[in-house]
């Protein structure tokens, strides 16, 4: 069967690459921790950042991080605080063409006048992912930010994360089978799965970019 190539991609990978746990199932025995990032690299084209909402690194930790992938890998990236957005995008710059989508978490109650002023103050030429923990944002406009765990939206992407594991075979090919004509749209999709002490995550990203490019 010739490989199909859709108009949009599939960046999945895991919600972080840095677990010495993962060791030999992943990262071969013995790998320092410095080695982690460029290995993790080799064989998923994205990975999910955590650690930036709760400790913002320095720009040249960024640019570290750039240096040590290949070009086409992506960074998606939580953002401390709405209220620090300029820091953190002076900061992030650091990653360059590698930077992908910034999430943001919102954890309060629906509140439309505050969500007006939070999409316009985003750059549209960046992609912004809104995290929304409260169930009365179901259906707010977002606008150009994607909403995480949606599949329609008016933004040019979608944001999927994935907490639930474990992932069946069979579970994988159904959300292959979802991503597909988004993928077939042009729509770029960014997909993570939660980190284990084990390495399934990086297991399961590879499966479903396996199977979405089928």
């Amino acid at each position: 069967m010739t490989a199909r190539a859709p108009a949009g991609r599939l960046y999945v990978g895991s919600s972080g690459f840095s677990y010495p746990s993962w060791k030999p199932g992943f990262y071969p025995a013995g790998t320092p921790p410095r080695g982690f990032l460029g290995l993790y690299a080799q064989r998923l084209p994205s990975v999910e950042l955590n650690t930036t909402g709760y400790r913002l690194p320095a720009e040249e930790q960024f640019r570290r991080w750039a240096d040590e992938t290949p070009a086409g890998f992506r960074f998606a990236v939580k953002v401390p605080h709405p209220n620090r957005l300029e820091t953190f995008d002076g900061r992030v710059r650091g990653l360059g063409e590698k930077l992908g989508p910034m999430r943001i978490v919102v954890q309060q109650a629906r509140d439309d006048a505050f969500l007006t002023r939070l999409v316009d103050s985003l750059d549209p030429a960046r992609r912004w992912a809104l995290d929304f923990r409260h169930e009365s944002w179901e259906g707010a406009e977002t606008g150009h930010a994607a909403v995480v765990n949606a599949l329609d939206g008016l933004a040019s992407f979608r944001y999927v994360r994935l907490r639930e594991p474990p992932y069946s075979d069979q579970a994988l090919r159904e959300w292959a089978e979802r991503l597909r004509p988004l993928l077939d749209g042009g729509i770029d999709v960014y997909t993570y799965f939660k980190h284990e002490d084990e390495p399934t995550a990086p297991a399961y990203a590879a499966r479903l970019l396996e199977l979405a490019n089928s």
